[in-house]
């Protein structure tokens, strides 16, 4: 069955209208099968019209993952590309890579999906996704020896997706430290208010001895129809997509290889340079510095003002005594006033 979603996901993708019999006998299928595939689609997110005496159309078209696209767009780092794959579904990409043999150091192993049934965020949150409006990929790779910021990786990776985003006409992204990419906008106020566009996980593999195979998951917001849109503000999140930003959804294989050679890039800097070079990029992209913030985690709750990054990477929390900490894990919300 999943073959034949695959091949109808992708058949409608192409933006025509076709009827359940034209798709049955290109698919060498029944049009009862036909049906039932467009019914799962539709129940995984994909908005599909039924147009009397024409057939089946996407609502919004999109662009299908395509491989061979992908690999000569990434020509540039072609000899750090150890292997890339696209799939119809995984339960979650990093766990996917994380289970699979460690690529060697200096080189990267790329996972694709259009759909995730178990995609995870921070703290084993699941990661909401609609077919062909989000983005689901991860990246596996090497350190050897192990960088001794590696904590800050996350941070990097978020300043590599954000800059390639940008080449792609994207506006007003700033990162939220530690792994969201938001869109930044000011309410009647003035306060900040960040919307979520995308998140980073990054996931180590400890071995015994020999390279740290590092694996790093990227979820991105595409479009977002109002069912989606809803179905992620019940987990507290005020959602964006990149269409909101300037990023055209129709070229997601270009945006995605623009992702990919940036991260891989980056990566490859901080392996040899460490966090030092990023850390006066992150102060530009910051969308916490200066705003009122409650940092929670490991069962306590801070409040104060988000003050930029140390050289590690840990956030610099000034509290109302005047006080200064470094906040090396948690979950941070900008503070309205009064509250």
């Amino acid at each position: 069955m999943s073959t034949l979603l695959e091949q109808v996901y992708r058949t409608l993708a192409t933006g025509q209208t076709l009827s359940g019999e034209a798709l049955a006998q290109g698919l060498g299928v029944t049009r009862s099968a036909v049906w039932k595939a467009i019914e799962t689609l539709r129940d995984l997110g994909l908005s599909i019209e039924a147009q009397t005496q024409r057939g089946y159309r996407l609502t919004s078209p999109v662009q299908a993952l395509d491989a061979a696209a992908l690999r000569a767009a990434l020509q540039p780092v072609a000899e750090q590309l150890h292997s890339l794959e696209v799939r119809w579904s995984a339960p979650s990409t990093n766990a996917e890579l994380l289970a699979a043999a460690a690529p060697p150091v200096g080189q990267f192993d790329v996972l694709l999906v259009e759909h995730q049934s178990a995609g995870r965020g921070r703290r084993g949150r699941a990661w909401r996704s609609a077919l062909g409006d989000s983005v689901c990929l991860s990246v596996a790779t090497s350190f050897d020896p192990t960088p001794r910021d590696l904590p800050a990786l996350t941070l990097v990776i978020g300043l590599s997706v954000r800059a390639a985003l940008q080449r792609c006409g994207a506006k007003g992204i700033g990162l939220k430290w530690p792994n969201d990419l938001v869109l930044v906008q000011r309410d009647a106020e003035g306060q900040a208010v960040l919307a979520k566009l995308g998140g980073i996980l990054v996931e180590l593999r400890a071995e015994a001895a020999g390279p740290a195979h590092v694996v790093i998951g990227v979820g991105l917001n595409l479009r977002l129809d109002p069912a989606v849109r809803s179905d992620i503000a019940t987990t507290g999140n005020l959602p964006a997509a990149l269409a909101e930003c300037g990023v055209d959804p129709l070229q997601r294989n270009a945006l995605i290889a623009c992702v990919l050679e940036s991260m891989m890039q980056g990566v490859l800097r901080f392996a040899a340079q460490g966090f030092a070079p990023f850390r006066a990029v992150w102060a530009e992209a910051d969308a916490l510095r200066g705003e009122a913030v409650r940092v929670s985690g490991a069962g306590a709750e801070r409040t104060g003002t988000a003050m930029g990054i140390d050289a590690q990477g840990a956030l610099q929390l000034r509290t109302a005594q005047g006080e200064e900490l470094g906040i090396t894990a948690g979950e941070v919300s900008v503070r309205r006033s009064g509250s």
